[in-house]
């Protein structure tokens, strides 16, 4: 690819680590200054509170926000370094040579003609059992025998489904793995994640009630095992309650507290109110090597069946799985801070940009709050420099 390049006289485009526009760590009101004294030969001592000037640091940010968003840009799938000879890649390539298009050709017989009619094989099965067990074991008595089944069934359904997308999983330190009654928080990349997570262990999951194919395996599975399945209009409290019960019953609960899947390269705002309750939470970084297959489901673009067989339709889906040490709340700690302290260790851990943002922006717009933000800062700088004048 790089010979083929260099022979077409252009580079192969290489992804900067921190975004495609270069930026210094610097504050408004010394950027504004830069900008006066390079636009006025005036001394800034004798620089009036408003210069016209000022305007283009705006106009400048806001076009580097449009072209080099840190949020919206993790809403979509991750550019590769290189291309890992599947249909999605990073740069418009056309033709490099006839090796490489016999070779594309190949994978594109090996993985639609051979692995996909397998890995339907089983993802057909896997489903299928899940939905039929769960059901069956919904109608046993409530007891241990009833928890017996229902966990078997559950680790032996995820366990079809995770070889169905042909999942190399490598778990660390399981001895940190929940024990106890608690809350397991992960990172939140693909609706995968607490398949490669329960696959592993016996949870009590929760998260957003869907529809389609999605839906009717939630209504079977809450058969056999109390998850928690919610709407996002659903009122905070009933949400809170019924998570109580679950973890009086001695449940593990894994929950995706982000809200929305976020791209394989950061971590976005939890949700505090799974922080509220007090009880101890076990921290989980999971994280895909995008260069067999991309798992990040961009829900406003695929659906749940194309997002599948995306994925299918791919090498294989690898991944490192971190189990951390156990968090709990801290005396001086409200559920936001203890919330954002467990967000640092997963970031930290799976190598992950740990971002302030809050994931619901991928629906919703930004609040006037942040957009007044950067008005009080300008006035700050204003208001600061007349009032230093003025005592002097």
């Amino acid at each position: 690819m790089e010979r083929g390049a260099k022979e077409k006289n252009h580079q192969l485009y290489k992804p900067y680590t921190n975004g495609i526009i270069a930026k210094d760590p610097t504050s408004l009101e010394e950027e504004i200054k830069e900008i006066r004294r390079s636009g006025s030969n005036k001394t800034l001592d004798n620089t009036p509170e408003f210069e016209l000037s000022d305007i283009f640091y705006f106009c400048r940010k806001g076009m580097e926000t449009i072209m080099d968003d840190e949020v919206t840009k993790r809403f979509s799938a991750e550019e590769l370094e290189s291309w890992n000879l599947l249909s999605r890649t990073n740069y418009n390539f056309q033709y490099i040579s006839l090796r490489l298009t016999v070779l594309w050709g190949l994978g594109v017989l090996i993985r639609y003609c051979f692995l996909l009619p397998l890995r339907i094989a089983l993802a057909f099965t896997g489903i299928s059992l899940l939905v039929v067990g769960t059901t069956v074991v919904g109608y046993l008595p409530n007891g241990r025998f009833k928890e017996f089944m229902s966990k078997h069934v559950h680790l032996m359904c995820y366990r079809i489904c995770v070889r169905a997308l042909t999942a190399i999983i490598t778990y660390h330190d399981r001895e940190n793995r929940p024990r106890n009654g608690g809350i397991c928080v992960a990172n939140h990349t693909s609706p995968i994640d607490v398949i490669i997570l329960a696959s592993d262990g016996y949870y009590a999951m929760v998260g957003q009630v869907h529809g389609g194919l999605m839906g009717v395996i939630q209504r079977a599975m809450v058969k056999a095992c109390p998850h928690v399945w919610f709407e996002r209009s659903e009122v905070k409290d009933r949400h809170l309650v019924s998570l109580k019960k679950r973890l009086v019953s001695g449940h593990f609960i894994v929950s995706c507290i982000l809200g929305t899947c976020i791209n394989n390269t950061s971590v976005m705002m939890f949700k505090k109110g799974s922080f509220e309750i007090g009880a101890t939470v076990y921290p989980v970084a999971i994280k895909y090597d995008p260069q067999f297959g991309d798992a990040f489901w961009n829900s406003s673009k695929y659906g749940m069946v194309t997002y599948l067989l995306r994925m299918m339709t791919s090498w294989a889906i690898v991944c490192s799985v971190w189990y951390l040490p156990p968090m709990t709340r801290e005396a001086d700690e409200d559920a936001v801070q203890f919330a954002n302290r467990v967000k640092s260790a997963i970031a930290r851990q799976g190598g992950l940009v740990d971002l302030l943002w809050d994931g619901g922006l991928k629906r919703e717009k930004v609040k006037d709050t942040f957009k007044e933000e950067q008005q009080k800062l300008y006035s700050k700088m204003i208001v600061g420099n007349h009032e230093d004048r003025s005592r002097s």
